[in-house]
């Protein structure tokens, strides 16, 4: 099955974006959980997480844009992200998966990391949403 560029574009954006908001969701409900007297330096931790996860994710998703916009007009949906893309999406996915069944991981690490990893990833997500309607560089 071949698929037109511009849905190369929102398969990236949904694939991002789709965890972001579970992530997100997961890291506000354990901020909830967690009694207010240890917010304030968990929101300092999340800041960084957050600063952590835009530099990364910033070079990561320029790639990932200039690799679409390099496709040609038709290309399978699994050409969306190269094969190492991919690998590291699945890695990620899986680690994922481990650490919500690590008993021993407190919730103010849930609370500080998610709410940094999971706005990050929306954010990137919208990058991709956007990207049609900009120039495609590398950053």
């Amino acid at each position: 099955m071949l698929v037109r560029k511009r849905l190369h574009y929102v398969v990236a954006g949904l694939v991002w974006g789709v965890p972001g908001v579970m992530i997100t969701a997961k890291g506000i409900g354990a901020y909830c959980a967690l009694p207010r007297a240890e917010l304030w330096w968990l929101l300092l931790l999340t800041m960084g997480v957050l600063a952590a996860f835009g530099f990364m994710f910033r070079r990561i998703v320029g790639r990932y844009i200039a690799h679409i916009s390099a496709l040609p007009d038709r290309a399978s949906p699994l050409h969306t992200f190269p094969l190492r893309g991919w690998l590291i999406i699945v890695f990620m996915m899986g680690l994922g998966i481990v650490l919500k069944h690590i008993p021993a991981i407190p919730q103010a690490f849930t609370a500080a990391f998610y709410s940094g990893l999971g706005p990050m990833l929306l954010l990137s997500a919208f990058r991709f949403f956007v990207a049609p309607n900009t120039k495609h560089t590398i950053q």
